[in-house]
């Protein structure tokens, strides 16, 4: 590598670890330096601005310059800085987004629980399906399914949820009482000729199956994200949530819906579950909750879960959960004014608006020769890029076709992210028309430079 001598970039390499990032690399390479933010753009330590097409990782939902959220964290800091919520003590602005939040939810919730991050909150819920089959005599009933590709963080007990080997590989990791159901991706699983509603058909089969075959008595829980995020962007066929709700219904098994992404209007409604009609008996959000300016996540659970809980801890004296940061009053602060921000500007129905020329010009790459599949919902999309059109032929992972695309785009001006080789988008919802087609005519380039690239290499 370069001597960087004392620069930003070799303190970096110095003194801070990265996420999902090859380390060896990093050492070479180095890191790309953000230093501000306006709108969906950032601009690097050269001065150079990029649109930033993933919302950060999904969550930036309002850009990068929100005064209001500034204002709302500044004055809560000035006013209460810090306190909790044990023994019958709360900040008053936790209560506020409490009661909004179960005032929007999308289906019937009794209570919210605050945590830091999706993460969290998911491994919050998991504690909860225990305590809830504890509560009502049924010590046996633990067992959580999730999916292949899913994402639902990366804690001890979120990352065993996930269903992408990486988190997993050599953290001993899944933990125990962690099962594993088909991924929805109708292009990559289904059978020749099999239609959607078909392939849903199979996997809620599939899931049926293996709720038999572990015994129905077993199974707690089922978790989902309304669209697989890091999974790769895949969009569930048709009718297979109502299918696989009927199967949870039959073998009284919780749905617990990963709204972390989905959340705050991605997909053209407030919520992932009204898109794709999920009932979920609880609920984890985060990221677009506070447009990620401050960390807060939440879980909402139903009247039932809640009773449950009610029960268990009179019987065992206290609700034995809890973290010195939930309910934060500074981020509770910030997630207010940001629910008041998506309604007081329609966001959701400017959401819906944006998306049909998002949507269609992302589907316009279809005819592409590296592409195999677009697909997407409100503003969200992934592009599947593949060494064979015709047969569906993925990549060599080690080509790095995905790392290339993304570092064409990142040249032209756009930070997207590459799973694999699906390329995802995810712009802030505050988007306009002219900012849609700067990111396609970015997309197309990076396409198209990706291409030749493939050709010569091959």
């Amino acid at each position: 590598m370069t001597d960087l001598g004392n620069s930003a970039a070799s303190r970096d390499i110095a003194y801070h670890v990265h996420g999902y990032t090859n380390l060896k690399k990093h050492e070479e390479k180095g890191p790309l330096i953000l230093t501000s933010g306006k709108g969906i753009r950032v601009t690097d330590d050269s001065g150079k601005t990029y649109i930033e097409g993933l919302a950060g990782l999904w969550c930036t939902s309002l850009g990068f310059n929100e005064d209001r959220l500034v204002d709302a964290a500044t004055k809560a800091m000035r006013k209460l800085p810090y306190y909790h919520g044990f023994a019958h003590k709360t900040p008053d602005i936790t209560i506020e987004l409490a009661e909004k939040l179960i005032s929007i939810a999308p289906v019937p919730m009794s209570k919210v629980l605050f945590a830091n991050s999706g993460s969290e909150a998911i491994d919050l819920s998991i504690k909860l399906v225990w305590y809830y089959n504890n509560a009502l005599g049924r010590p046996d009933k633990k067992k959580i399914i999730s999916r292949i590709k899913a994402y639902h963080g990366v804690t001890v007990a979120a990352g065993s949820l996930t269903g992408l080997p990486i988190v997993q590989n050599d953290f001993d990791l899944p933990i125990d009482r962690v099962l594993r159901t088909d991924c929805p991706h109708h292009y990559r699983q289904a059978e020749d000729g099999e239609s959607e509603e078909d392939y849903a058909t199979r996997c809620a089969e599939s899931l049926e199956k293996l709720i038999e075959d572990e015994g129905p008595d077993t199974v707690a829980a089922f978790y989902a994200e309304p669209v697989m995020g890091a999974g790769g962007v895949i969009v569930p066929p048709k009718t297979y949530f109502e299918k696989i709700q009927a199967v949870l219904k039959n073998y009284d098994v919780l749905l617990i819906a990963d709204e972390v992404i989905c959340g705050f209007g991605r997909t053209g409604n407030m919520w992932g579950s009204q898109t794709y009609g999920l009932k979920p008996d609880m609920l984890t959000c985060a990221k677009a909750l506070s447009s990620a300016y401050i960390p807060i996540s939440a879980l909402m659970v139903s009247e039932d879960i809640y009773q449950a809980m009610v029960k268990e801890s009179e019987k065992l004296g206290v609700f034995g959960h809890g973290s010195t940061y939930g309910g934060h009053p500074v981020a509770a602060a910030v997630a207010v004014e940001t629910l008041k921000i998506y309604e007081e500007r329609n966001i959701v129905d400017s959401v819906r608006s944006l998306s049909r020329n998002f949507q269609a010009g992302l589907r316009r790459f279809a005819g592409h020769p590296l592409v195999g599949e677009v697909r997407g919902v409100g503003l969200v999309g992934g592009i599947e890029l593949v060494a064979d059109k015709d047969a569906k032929t993925a990549f060599d992972p080690k080509s790095g076709v995905g790392a290339y695309f993304s570092d064409r785009a990142q040249d032209e001006g756009l930070i997207i992210r590459a799973i694999g080789d699906t390329i995802a988008v995810c712009p802030p919802l505050i988007t306009v028309e002219d900012e849609i087609d700067e990111i396609l005519g970015c997309l197309e380039r990076a396409l198209d430079a990706t291409a030749t690239w493939v050709q010569e290499t091959a």
